[in-house]
């Protein structure tokens, strides 16, 4: 009987451990841009979890890799291995294509809205209890108001911003072309480097 409980443990640990043996692991590196760290370390363990429910118990783990989006895509093309690319400036991916080869050609029309699963939206930030009653695009450009955002030619968030207050000043100009761009010489007189 002790032989038969045995053989039958024995039995028992070899079909667990055959079971282990067919969930995979399956690590990810997701090179992005810095603004989405705690995005994606917001994301990431959901995903990780909804994965081996939908793949049998295969595990998941999704590493990060965060800096500017052109040093991210500079760092694949010098040998990063990632698995996924997040970045914030189409430029930053296409040239994943045009240097490397590493994409195909068509990757911007291969999926919904032009490859691109989310967006950002601008805000800003003023002090605390917003003292110079700032609430709209025009605000910015007044006398008393000092603007501070990164070079457009070098950072893809301050790119967000110029296109951000392009849109901005063409919506409430009607489409006119002049005072839109009036209104970007104004803006763009106003910024302060950072």
């Amino acid at each position: 009987m002790a032989v038969n409980l045995l053989k039958k443990r024995t039995l028992t640990l070899a079909a667990m451990l055959l079971l282990v043996g067919q969930a995979q692991a399956t690590e990810l590196l997701n090179s992005s841009y810095d603004v989405s760290r705690e995005l994606f370390a917001a994301l990431n363990p959901p995903f990780e979890q909804q994965w081996a429910k939908d793949n049998g118990g295969d595990k998941l783990t999704i590493k990060q890799s965060h800096a500017g989006s052109s040093k991210q895509a500079l760092a694949i093309l010098q040998g990063l291995k990632a698995d996924v690319v997040t970045y914030n400036q189409v430029t930053d991916v296409q040239i994943l294509h045009d240097k490397g080869k590493l994409i195909p050609a068509d990757w911007q029309s291969r999926l919904p809205n032009n490859s691109s699963p989310f967006y950002s939206t601008m805000g800003f930030l003023v002090r605390k209890g917003n003292p110079k009653n700032i609430h709209d695009w025009n605000d910015l450009v007044r006398s008393d108001v000092k603007l501070i955002f990164p070079n457009p030619k070098t950072s893809g968030n301050a790119r967000y911003t110029y296109l951000a207050a392009w849109g901005a000043a063409d919506k409430a100009d009607g489409g006119d072309k002049t005072k839109t761009e009036q209104f970007m010489t104004q803006f763009l007189k106003k910024r302060r480097s950072v």
